[in-house]
């Protein structure tokens, strides 16, 4: 069985939609990057680190671990630790281009695979009241980037080029090839 080292809630939605099996469990883990840590990396050594963690109460499981950054101008936007920095965030992503990068490792008895996935998303110009009236939903403030695609941030999105399922939190096509490996 496939255990999630994610309490995410849309990786939960993104596995159950494809059929594959698994239980959660999440342990805490530091997220704080490492001075110099490119995007990408940082990325996959937070989604290792989630598996790790997991794959040692249960070494004869398989665990996946993820993480998903946007990153802007070579700078990785988090989740918003309020509501005036969730602003910032839409507003440096208004009107351009941003990358999404979902890191993914599987630990399994037979071995460790880690890998990650960037998509383009490019939005339309957000005005200041489309951000306030976002914010106010609150559903910013618990995304890295400040939104949700599969959200109210829907209508701000005029192109995504990869994979949509890697915007969302988990890039299940990826996944599957990688458990058949494991």
């Amino acid at each position: 069985m496939l255990i999630l080292a994610s309490s995410s809630p849309r990786r939960r939605e993104l596995l159950a939609a494809a059929n594959i099996a698994f239980t959660v469990e999440s342990l805490p883990v530091d997220e704080s990057p490492i001075p110099g840590e490119f995007p990408a990396t940082y990325a996959m050594r937070l989604a290792l680190e989630k598996a790790q963690a997991v794959f040692a109460r249960h070494p004869q499981s398989t665990v996946l671990g993820a993480d998903t950054i946007v990153i802007c101008d070579d700078h990785i936007l988090g989740k918003p630790a309020d509501a005036a920095d969730a602003a910032r965030m839409l507003r440096q992503i208004s009107a351009r281009s941003h990358q999404v990068t979902t890191a993914v490792a599987i630990i399994s008895p037979r071995g460790t695979q880690v890998t990650s996935r960037t998509t383009t998303v490019t939005m339309r110009e957000i005005s200041d009241a489309e951000i306030a009236a976002y914010i106010t939903t609150n559903e910013p403030m618990d995304k890295a980037g400040a939104y949700a695609i599969q959200g109210g941030a829907a209508p701000f999105i005029t192109s995504v080029e990869g994979d949509y399922d890697n915007v969302v939190g988990l890039p299940t096509a990826l996944v599957r090839k990688l458990l058949a490996q494991a």
